[in-house]
């Protein structure tokens, strides 16, 4: 860094590497949650969409069935599963694509610029959806919308566990899933109030409105600071304290702010000690060095954040999500599928809030592993109700739906926000915005993945799993319990530096009985009043 040396204040006691914080700089940490209302929104209205008549009939060329339709007429009349899949996975795809760009623009460029830059790709995207007047301009608006969605998704995560303080970070991460069901919600609602609308804003409606969702979040985003721990990244000292006094609401020549900085610098400086980087393709190799037996290896740390994305995808919440309305219509014994997908989005909202208090009071392995249990009883509950009734008794539907909701309320206070919370916790910083592209990229993939299969799976034209699908659901979240009991750490209360240590020191099972008991700083030299010295600081910097 140009300009001298720069004096930090390194702390000994680790229960002083973080400063305190202000209401205004909580304030400040939570907008970035607000990205998950687009990611949301984007993600919930296709549901109602392909369920539309006017759509269906735009699509296909099928005429809207009468009142005096047959019961043969009414069941040809929807979207073919080969349309469903494509429609709604191209998103999936372009987001797999856009999270993995994004690692690589947020250590170029800055977390926040790469999310700015996120909502405006998203905002082309969504025009081109909204203009568009049959399949193709629809999925092309798709794939570049899911670019966007793919930076936001990937960036936010990373950019809020940076900024945010260590005892509420798990409760400020869990807001961005929080803004996601809320996303999911308001989506619901639009596609309920204009289902029944015979032209063409029926869907460009729920379309046009994720404009206002991605201008809201992109020019918030210029009024909030950089994350400090890309400037510690880019060797730019001064510029993390100056930004770090800001989030934390201290003058800058604060003692606790000194501290806070030391340590992130000589986390820094440890962790390029141990893995070096020296060019752009090692800097991805990276990711994947260590053993598999060594917990904190960063092979570990990848296969752990990539494959908790992967298990939440495979609790099958989405197939809910995407696929709700057209599945219970096909069921053929519930009057307004519509409204039932809104009721199940407003469980998803309501419970997920429960996670801000219980993700920081009992830690992030014991709710995914409870969460998993919950789920499994529940699918399996819908699965043999479904199966063994043909989903045609009145009172068995009930109950279907009933579990349905409990099983949602599950995820949404467990799994929703906690793999979220813990790819953001899990990265040293050397890796850490690639770390996260990859696991976002792996949600995205598996997403991707699910809306592939899932319509020949359910769909009377193919598969015609009906309710057995929630078998395929119900196994899975079993194989979620045991991947948590055995794999996932408890990083509640650390800061991002002290989970690299814990990693060092422990496993998974043993992770929550680990404490701190030394600072980064007073091994690395900055215990003290030091001076980081322009030498030093440039052993900090990445070169990219």
């Amino acid at each position: 860094m140009p300009g001298g040396a720069v004096a930090l204040v390194g702390a000994t006691d680790v229960n002083r590497i973080e400063a305190p914080v202000t209401v205004k700089a909580y304030m400040m940490c939570a907008f970035a949650a607000f990205g998950g209302i687009f990611f949301g929104f984007d993600s919930g209205y296709i549901s109602g969409v392909l369920g539309m008549n006017y759509f269906v009939n735009l699509i296909t060329g099928i005429p809207i069935p009468g009142p005096n339709a047959s019961a043969a007429e009414i069941a040809a009349f929807t979207l073919s599963s080969s349309n469903k899949s494509l429609i709604t996975s191209v998103l999936s795809a372009g987001t797999f694509f856009g999270a993995l760009i994004a690692g690589d623009l947020a250590d170029y460029f800055g977390r926040r610029t790469t999310i700015i830059l996120g909502c405006l790709v998203f905002m082309l995207g969504v025009i081109l959806q909204a203009a568009s007047y049959g399949l193709g301009l629809l999925v092309a608006g798709r794939l570049i919308a899911g670019f966007g969605v793919g930076f936001v998704s990937a960036i936010i995560i990373l950019y809020m566990s940076e900024i945010a303080p260590r005892k509420v970070r798990g409760a400020i991460v869990s807001g961005y899933q929080f803004c996601i069901t809320i996303g999911l919600l308001l989506a619901s609602c639009v596609d309920y109030a204009t289902q029944n609308r015979t032209d063409t804003g029926s869907y460009r409606i729920p379309i046009g409105i994720q404009l206002a969702w991605a201008l809201i979040l992109g020019i918030g985003l210029f009024f909030l600071p950089e994350s400090p721990r890309y400037f510690v990244k880019k060797g730019k000292i001064d510029r993390a304290i100056e930004v770090l006094a800001r989030l934390r609401g201290q003058p800058r020549d604060s003692e606790f702010v000194q501290q806070e900085v030391a340590e992130i610098v000589a986390n820094h400086e440890y962790e390029m000690q141990v893995i070096p980087q020296h060019s752009y393709f090692s800097s991805w190799a990276n990711c994947f060095k260590g053993g598999l037996t060594t917990p904190s290896s960063n092979l570990r740390r990848t296969i752990l954040g990539t494959s908790l994305q992967m298990m939440q995808q495979w609790t099958g919440v989405n197939f809910v999500f995407y696929f709700g309305t057209t599945f219970f219509q096909e069921l053929g014994t519930i009057q307004n599928p519509f409204l039932i997908s809104l009721i199940t989005t407003l469980v998803n909202v309501c419970s997920t809030p429960i996670s801000f208090w219980t993700i920081e009071r009992f830690g992030r392995r014991p709710l995914l592993i409870g969460g998993a249990a919950g789920m499994v009883v529940c699918q399996f509950i819908v699965a043999i109700v479904g199966t063994a009734t043909g989903a045609t008794a009145g009172a068995a539907v009930d109950v279907m739906i009933a579990f349905i909701c409990i099983y949602i309320f599950f995820f949404a206070s467990t799994w929703g926000p906690g793999a979220w919370v813990l790819i953001g916790e899990i990265f040293p910083l050397p890796i850490r915005s690639r770390g996260v592209a990859l696991s976002t990229a792996s949600n995205w993939l598996w997403n991707c993945i699910i809306t592939v299969i899932t319509p020949y799976m359910v769909g009377t034209d193919k598969g015609n799993l009906g309710p057995k699908v929630f078998f395929v659901w119900g196994s899975l979240c079993a194989v979620c319990f045991v991947y948590a009991y055995i794999l996932v750490p408890e990083t509640k209360g650390l800061s991002l530096e002290q989970v690299d240590r814990m990693l060092e020191e422990t496993n998974a099972r043993t992770s929550s009985k680990w404490v701190p008991h030394t600072t980064f700083a007073s091994e690395m030299g900055l215990a003290g009043k030091s001076t980081l010295v322009p030498e030093t600081v440039e052993d900090v910097e990445h070169k990219v």
